[in-house]
C-alpha cells in the first residue's frame, strides 16, 4: 500500500465496496434481462435484503443470525433455480458462449400489422356504439410472458379479425368476461384473467380499468384497450396510466405510432447514443424499483 499516496489509500475501502456493489447489480440487471424484468423484481428486493442482513449480521459477528440468513439465501437461490429453469438455461447458455450483447438485447416480437390494426380499431369501434364491454392486451415492443396473468385463459392462437373480436364479447359467449391476448397480428388467447390494481382509483372506473391498470403496472411489455360496457367509452392503458376517453381515430393514430418502425439512419454513432441513452435508463429504471426509490411520475402525480 505505500505505492498509493496517503488520501487515495483511505478511499480503497469505499472503492471496493462500490465495485462490489455495481458487480451486484449489474448481475442483477443481467438476470433482469432474461428472466423478465417485472417477474423477479421481487425475488431480487428479497435477495438483496437478505444478502445486506447477512453482511451486517457478518460485521456485528453474529454468528446465528448470520447462519439463519445463509440458509435462506441457499433457499432463495434454489426456488429461483426451480421457477426460472428455462430462463436460467438461456442465461447460463448465453453467458457460456459468450454471447453477452444477447443478454443486454431486449427479446422483440413482431408487431402488429397495418391489417391487423385496422381490425382491432374496427372491432372496438363496434363494440364501443354498441355499449359491450371489452378487454384487450396487446404485446408492445418485448415478449410478454403469459405467466404474469392470473389465468392464462382459452388458446386461440388465430389471425386476428373483426368478426372474431366482436362475436368473442359477446355478453352470452363464455369468454366474453376475460381479456384477449394478442401477439402481433395473432389472437393468442381469450378468457385471460389479468391482475388488478391496487392503486386507487376513480369510482366511475371499473374491474375491466383496474385489470387494464394492473397488467400494464406489472410489466411494460404491453398496452390495454378497454371499452366500458355502460359509458361505450374507449381507454387504452400504459405503463399503468389510463389515457381516457378516446375516439377510434385517435386509438388508431396511438397504436400506430406505438407500432410503428424505427426510423434507420446509416450513421452508427446516434445508434449507439440512443442504444446508451435505453441502457441507462432501463438500468436506473430497474434500479429505483429494486431499491424503492420514488420515480419521478409518482413525484409529480403527489405535487
Amino acid at each position: 500500500m505505500s505505492g498509493f499516496p496517503p488520501d487515495l489509500t483511505s478511499l480503497l475501502p469505499l472503492f471496493h465496496g462500490a465495485l462490489d456493489l455495481g458487480l451486484v447489480i449489474g448481475l442483477f440487471y443481467l438476470l433482469s434481462r432474461v428472466f423478465g424484468e417485472n417477474q423477479i423484481l421481487w425475488i431480487m428486493r428479497g435477495l438483496l435484503v437478505l444478502m445486506v442482513a447477512q453482511l451486517v449480521s457478518d460485521r456485528l459477528h453474529l454468528e446465528l443470525l448470520k447462519f439463519v440468513l445463509e440458509k435462506f439465501v441457499l433457499g432463495t437461490a434454489v426456488a429461483l433455480a426451480v421457477i426460472f429453469q428455462a430462463e436460467l438455461r438461456r442465461f447460463l447458455e448465453l453467458l457460456g458462449q459468450g454471447r453477452f450483447l444477447e443478454l443486454l438485447r431486449r427479446r422483440s416480437s413482431s408487431p402488429p400489422s397495418t391489417d391487423a390494426i385496422d381490425e382491432i380499431v374496427d372491432a372496438v369501434k363496434e363494440l364501443s356504439q354498441n355499449r359491450i364491454g371489452a378487454l384487450m392486451v396487446m404485446e408492445a415492443q418485448g415478449i410478454l410472458d403469459s405467466r404474469i396473468f392470473l389465468n392464462r385463459g382459452v388458446a386461440i392462437d388465430s389471425k386476428l379479425s373483426k368478426e372474431l373480436l366482436q362475436t368473442i364479447f359477446q355478453p352470452k359467449t363464455l369468454l366474453h368476461d376475460g381479456a384477449i391476448f394478442i401477439r402481433g397480428s395473432r389472437l393468442v388467447a381469450a378468457g385471460v384473467i389479468l391482475p388488478l390494481s391496487e392503486r386507487s382509483a376513480s369510482r366511475q372506473l371499473g374491474t375491466r380499468h383496474r385489470a387494464a391498470m394492473g397488467i400494464t403496472e406489472k410489466s411494460e411489455n404491453c398496452l390495454c384497450i378497454v371499452v366500458s360496457e355502460e359509458t361505450g367509452s374507449i381507454t387504452l392503458a400504459q405503463g399503468g396510466n389510463l389515457n381516457r376517453p378516446l375516439t377510434s381515430s385517435k386509438l388508431k393514430e396511438l397504436l400506430e405510432t406505438e407500432y410503428a418502425p424505427p426510423t434507420e439512419r446509416e450513421s452508427v454513432t446516434p445508434q449507439l447514443s440512443r442504444l446508451s441513452r435505453s441502457l441507462s435508463n432501463q438500468s436506473w429504471g430497474i434500479l429505483r424499483r429494486l431499491l424503492w426509490l420514488p420515480s419521478s411520475t409518482a413525484q409529480n402525480d403527489k405535487k
